[in-house]
């Protein structure tokens, strides 16, 4: 099951990566877009996420479900406006920043919201 787990790890990192290289691209462009990139990373980061955590739920470590949540939550949006811009010639500024600080913000709560604690 750890294998599973490391894959699934390794899957949802790679759709992180997706989603954040779609945005770097257009970093300096004068019109954004919602592109083939952003789509797929966000939907395998999300999708990935989800059977992490089943795969998590099945073995013997403590689950934060307020940490699972939140990144669920914040996923939920991500690929909610990603899609939503899928078939817009270009998408706005603030949208474009909104998804950016999305994305930051997810990464943030998964690095920085740990449950486990080691005892020095």
């Amino acid at each position: 099951m750890e294998f599973v787990r490391h894959i699934l790890l390794v899957i949802h990192l790679l759709g992180f990566a997706a989603l954040f290289g779609g945005l770097l691209v257009q970093i300096k462009a004068p019109d954004k877009v919602s592109n083939g990139l952003m789509r797929d990373g966000s939907g395998t980061a999300f999708l990935a996420g989800l059977l992490l955590v089943g795969v998590l739920e099945m073995g013997d470590a403590p689950v934060d479900h307020a940490k699972v949540g939140v990144k669920l939550v914040i996923g939920l949006v991500i690929l909610g406006l990603v899609m939503s811009q899928l078939r817009k010639p270009k998408i706005s500024d603030g949208l474009y920043w909104t998804i950016f600080g999305l994305t930051i913000v997810n990464v943030c709560v998964a690095v920085f919201w740990s449950s486990v604690h080691v005892a020095s």
